[in-house]
């Protein structure tokens, strides 16, 4: 009688690791929600070129359009960033700066001259915008039955 009540007062250790590692899923695909929408927000719809070191404009959306997060099971963390440039390296050189071929059509002619891009940082500075309100997602997260 005295050995059934001392093993009730243990943890369900399997149902714990559960309750855990879904929190865990759900606050890591939280906050890659809102590192998204801050990097989406933060390239605005406009007509040239932004200024070095702040995002850049969007002219017709795509990169805005294509910054994703996914939960990575292997690494057990989640990744946000622009996916779908299958060829094209516009993505980094706009992030970390760098040169790149630009490619025009002039009057029926195509002209590529390679040019040298200043950074223009999206994802990193929505990550520090999100980062103090990373912790607060982590409150009361993890929920047992």
């Amino acid at each position: 009688m005295l050995d059934l009540r001392i093993k009730q007062m243990f943890f369900d250790r399997p149902k714990v690791k559960r309750a855990v590692d879904a929190a865990r899923r759900r606050v890591l695909s939280k906050a890659g929600a809102f590192i998204r929408q801050t990097a989406r927000t933060s390239i605005r719809k406009r007509t040239g070129t932004s200024k070095p070191g702040s995002p850049p404009y969007s002219h017709v959306g795509l990169l805005r359009r294509f910054i994703l997060f996914g939960y990575d099971r292997g690494s057990d963390s989640v990744v946000v960033g622009p996916v779908g440039f299958r060829r094209s390296t516009a993505p980094s050189v706009l992030e970390f700066g760098g040169q790149t071929t630009v490619t025009r059509r002039r009057r029926g002619k195509r002209t590529e001259r390679r040019v040298r891009i200043a950074p223009r940082p999206y994802m990193n500075p929505a990550l520090e915008k999100e980062r103090p309100k990373l912790p607060e997602l982590w409150r009361n997260s993890v929920i047992g039955t």
